[in-house]
C-alpha cells in the first residue's frame, strides 16, 4: 500500500531495485542506490533535529540531490518546501519568514546559485552528493495538515507569498494519472528539465515516474543542444513547455534539419502556456509525434485536464477532465457571454489549501469545489481557456504575477506607478511593464532593468518597459490593464 510519496521508492526499489531510477551528470542511479540515499539522508537530517511536521526548505536546481532530499522529508514525516535556486536573496528571504522551516539545505554541489545563497553554511558530503545546511527560523507551530508532503510557494495576486499544500495524497494520484496519461512504463527515459520545484516537474515528471519505476534523466537548466542531444541517445519522454519546443525546433534548423528522425521519442507535451494552432503543426511536423496540450496549476498538483489527440488533431483545447477529476464553469463570472464561466474543480488533485493562510484558502476553496480564477468555455467534453482572471503571466513554464513584478518596479524613486501585463508571442508569453515617470525621455532604462534584476529572478524580469508620463486609467485612478497594449501599439511594433 502507498500512503506516502517515498513509498513510491521502495516499491520500486523493492520489484526493479537494478533499474536505472535517475541519470545524472552522465551517471546513472539504481532504484536501490536511490532508496538506500532517501534513507541516509533522512538519517542525517534527523541527526540535525528535523521532526515529524518540520518544514525542510531545500534551495535547489534539478538534479539528484533535489529528488533525494524531498523523498527524505517524507521517510521523517516532515514537509519540504523546495524553492529554486535562481531565485534572488530577497524572494528567498520572504519565503523562509513565512514557512518557517527548522532547516535550511541547499544542494551547493551541482548548483552554484544554491552555493551562492547557502554563503558560509556548512558544507555536508551524502550517497547522493554535497549539500549545505544551516538551521532555519524558529518554526511556527501548526498551520499545515498531518498528510502535507511538500509545500509550493506561489506569489498570488496580492504579491504576497502564498504556500500551497500538497498531500501524499494529491502527489501520488497526480504521478499515477500522469504516467497512465503518457503510458508511461518502466523502460521510458523520461527528460528531467522541467524544475521539480515547481509543480509541473514535481508532479508530472518526478512523481510519475518513480510510480512506474521509469528512468528521469536530470537536466538542471533548459539548453536546446543538451534537449537534442538526449534525445538522439534515448529519452522516449518529454514534458516540456512551448519555449523549450521552440528553441529545439531553432537549434536543429540551424544545422538544416527539418524534423527529428530515427529517434525513440514517443510521447512529448506541452504545457504551461495556452497553444497557437499554427505553432501547434509546426511542432508535430517537428516531432511527428502529436503534441498534447493539458491545463493544470499548483493549487491542482499541475492535472485538471490534459489530451490524448491523435497526430494531426487541429484541437487546441487543453482537452477533457483527466479520470478522476470534475470541472464545471460558474456562468456567473463568465461576464457577457453564457457560455463562459470561471472555471472551477474539485477531486482528489486539489490542494489541501493555503499554508498559514485560512482567508485565502476559503475564498478559493468552496463546498468541496476549487474556484481557479480561470475562465473558459467547455464544448462536448474539452475545455477550452479563454482568459485568465488572475492576470497570471506564464514564461517559460515559470508563473510570474504582475504584483510582484509591479512591487520591484515600484520601489525605483523615477517610478509612480506601473502596470504589467502578458502578451503571447511564438511559443510563450513576454512580460510587457508600463511605467509612469515624470520625464521618460530622462528616465535611465537600462538603469531600471538593473534594478528591476536586483530583486526579481530572471523568468520574471520585463521583456519591454515602456515609459510614459500618463498610463491609461479610469476615473478612480485604477490603472485599465486591457488598454496598455492597444494604447502603446506604435512604441511596441504592433
Amino acid at each position: 500500500m502507498t500512503d506516502r510519496i517515498h513509498d513510491l521508492i521502495d516499491h520500486a526499489a523493492q520489484t526493479s531495485p537494478d533499474a536505472p531510477a535517475l541519470l545524472d551528470a552522465g551517471a546513472s542511479v539504481s532504484y536501490a542506490d536511490h532508496a538506500a540515499a532517501t534513507r541516509a539522508l533522512a538519517d542525517l537530517l534527523a541527526r540535525e533535529g528535523l521532526r515529524p511536521g518540520d518544514r525542510l526548505l531545500v534551495v535547489a536546481e534539478n538534479g539528484r540531490m533535489a529528488a533525494t532530499l524531498i523523498f527524505a522529508a517524507s521517510r521523517l514525516g516532515a514537509v519540504s518546501v523546495p524553492v529554486n535556486a535562481r531565485m534572488t536573496g530577497a524572494e528567498l528571504a520572504r519565503i523562509e519568514a513565512h514557512a518557517t522551516p527548522r532547516l535550511v539545505v541547499y544542494t551547493a554541489g551541482v548548483s552554484p546559485d544554491a552555493a551562492a545563497h547557502a554563503g558560509a553554511a556548512p558544507v555536508l558530503d551524502t550517497p547522493a552528493g554535497t549539500l549545505a545546511l544551516r538551521p532555519g527560523a524558529a518554526p511556527a507551530q501548526g498551520g499545515a495538515t498531518p498528510d502535507t508532503a511538500v509545500i509550493l510557494y506561489t506569489t498570488g495576486t496580492t504579491g504576497d507569498p502564498k504556500g500551497v499544500m500538497l498531500t501524499h495524497g494529491n502527489l501520488i494520484f497526480g504521478g499515477r494519472t500522469s504516467a497512465t496519461l503518457r503510458g508511461m512504463r518502466p523502460s521510458d527515459r523520461i527528460y528531467g528539465v522541467l524544475p521539480v520545484t515547481h509543480v509541473f516537474g514535481l508532479a508530472s515528471m518526478l512523481m510519475a515516474a518513480t510510480s512506474v519505476g521509469a528512468c528521469i534523466q536530470f537536466a538542471p537548466r533548459f539548453a536546446p543542444d543538451a534537449l537534442y542531444k538526449a534525445l538522439l541517445d534515448g529519452v522516449t519522454v518529454f514534458p516540456g513547455v512551448p519555449q523549450m519546443h521552440a528553441l529545439l525546433m531553432a537549434h536543429v534548423a540551424r544545422q538544416g534539419i527539418d524534423r527529428l528522425k530515427d529517434v525513440p521519442l514517443r510521447y512529448v507535451s506541452s504545457g504551461a502556456a495556452p497553444l497557437d494552432p499554427a505553432w501547434k503543426r509546426k511542432a508535430e511536423d517537428f516531432y511527428g509525434l502529436p503534441l498534447q496540450n493539458g491545463y493544470g496549476m499548483t493549487e491542482t498538483t499541475a492535472g485538471i485536464c490534459a489530451t490524448t489527440n491523435a497526430l494531426g488533431d487541429p484541437d487546441i483545447s487543453v482537452g477533457p477532465a483527466l479520470p478522476g477529476v470534475e470541472i464545471r464553469l460558474d456562468t456567473a463570472q463568465g461576464g457577457d457571454d453564457p457560455a463562459i464561466g470561471e472555471v472551477l474543480t474539485r477531486g482528489p488533485h486539489v490542494m489541501a489549501g493555503y499554508y498559514r493562510n485560512e482567508a485565502e484558502t476559503a475564498r478559493v476553496l468552496q463546498d468541496g469545489w476549487m474556484r481557479t480564477g480561470d475562465l473558459g468555455r467547455i464544448e462536448g467534453d474539452r475545455l477550452h481557456i479563454v482568459g485568465r482572471a488572475k492576470e497570471l503571466i506564464i514564461r517559460g513554464g515559470f508563473n510570474v504575477y504582475p504584483p510582484e513584478v509591479e512591487a520591484a518596479l515600484n520601489d525605483h524613486p523615477e517610478v509612480i506607478q506601473c502596470a504589467v501585463v502578458g502578451r503571447q508571442v511564438e511559443g510563450d508569453e513576454e512580460i510587457l511593464a508600463f511605467v509612469q515617470c515624470a520625464d521618460p525621455d530622462a528616465l535611465d532604462l537600462d538603469g531600471l532593468r538593473a534594478f528591476a534584476a536586483a530583486r526579481l529572478a530572471p523568468y520574471k524580469r520585463p521583456t519591454r518597459i515602456v515609459a510614459a508620463t500618463a498610463l491609461p486609467a479610469a476615473p478612480t485612478g485604477k490603472l485599465l490593464k486591457h488598454k496598455m497594449i492597444a494604447a502603446f501599439a506604435d512604441r511596441l511594433g504592433g
